[in-house]
């Protein structure tokens, strides 16, 4: 059994019907959010063997042209929320014999781009936080992983494909796969971080990218 959160309750309708998972309307980044989360997850799931920090945002915006309430936005949503689900959650992912932690990172994790310093940063710290969770939850058996991914169709880049054909042209060209990726291809790469053959691997960053990085 699955809780999904999200904060557009027409999406999680749609999920709901089709997977019949248990769901929260809820924005990740409010105030009571981390409690509200993990005490659902608790009530819903009778207790937690998995958390998977997957929401985030993107503004796009120079250092010298961003607003502070952007860059707080963004940090709230991609960076503050994973530490306070996640803090929220340890005891009971201490509770399960197969306690997993994936975070969404991107390649940007370890990239960088003009005007997406927001974005940068959050990633960056991404990474760093997962490798501290590995470090401080391991001694519990619990595993912290990061994904990496590339240019992915989602809610995030399809508005961008649908401005400007050259996004996407642009990143299936820079792929050997010669494609786009689908939510599917990340959802298989968190399904291998929660099973028991990756019980021995923590505080990774997995690049799902096709091979983007690899190209000059």
């Amino acid at each position: 059994m699955v809780l999904a959160v999200d904060q557009n309750p027409e999406g999680l309708k749609t999920l709901q019907e089709e997977l019949s998972v248990a769901i929260l309307v809820q924005d990740v980044a409010a105030e009571d959010a981390a409690n509200n989360i993990v005490a659902s997850g608790v009530e819903e799931l009778g207790g937690l063997d998995f958390l998977i920090n997957i929401a985030g945002m993107v503004t796009n915006g120079t250092l010298e042209s961003l607003s502070s309430e952007d860059w707080q936005r963004v940090m709230n949503v991609n960076v503050n929320s994973v530490f306070k689900i996640t803090q929220q959650a340890i005891p009971y992912l201490r509770q399960s014999n197969r306690g997993r932690i994936v975070n969404i990172g991107s390649i940007m994790s370890v990239l960088a781009g003009v005007g997406m310093g927001a974005y940068t940063a959050s990633k960056h710290a991404i990474a760093g936080l997962t490798k501290t969770m590995a470090l401080e939850v391991g001694v519990d058996g619990i595993t912290a992983n990061y994904i990496l991914p590339g240019a992915i169709v989602t809610g995030i880049t399809q508005p961008a494909m649908d401005a400007d054909p050259s996004f996407e042209k642009f990143w299936v060209e820079k792929s050997p796969l010669s494609r786009m990726g689908q939510p599917a291809d990340i959802a298989a790469g968190i399904s291998f971080l929660l099973s028991q053959d990756a019980s021995f691997i923590t505080g990774h960053g997995l690049t799902i990218d096709g091979g983007v990085m690899q190209s000059a």
